[in-house]
């Protein structure tokens, strides 16, 4: 073979392995705080946030903080270096990014996961496959 597509090769070779191993790191599954806190490294976890925790602010340091309960119980402190996301309060479930430091996770990023707009009450037609009721006059 020529260098010059020896060359090419193996650049195609070192990206497609560079994206695979970003793609792996970006779509990992969802964790506990446990196996964050084993793993060591970045981890998504999806939990409950617990109104009765304190919830705060600092503005000198733009930091958010509140309190969540991951898929086995385990409650830990969850730190955020931004503002609250909107639409918080409304949130079901929220999923963090980030890391543990010692007993805190260190949220890159938070989702809010908020409650569908639609229920079985205000369901279109077409998804129940029932006619609304009929106006009474």
């Amino acid at each position: 073979m020529r260098p010059r597509t020896v060359v090419g090769l193996l650049l195609i070779l070192g990206f497609g392995t560079l994206v695979v191993t970003s793609f792996k790191n970006q779509v990992g599954g969802y964790e506990t705080f446990t196996q964050a806190t084993e793993g060591g490294r970045r981890a998504h976890v999806v939990g409950e946030w617990l109104r009765d925790q304190p919830m705060a602010y600092d503005p000198a340091a733009d930091q958010f903080s509140f309190h969540m309960r991951d898929e086995d119980g385990i409650v830990r402190r969850v730190v955020y270096a931004d503002p609250k996301p909107a639409n918080f309060e409304d949130a079901e479930r929220v999923v963090v990014d980030g890391q543990m430091e010692g007993d805190v996770f260190v949220a890159e990023h938070i989702l809010v996961k908020c409650p569908s707009k639609y229920n079985e009450e205000r369901a279109p037609e077409s998804l129940t496959g029932e006619a609304p009721p009929a106006a009474q006059s």
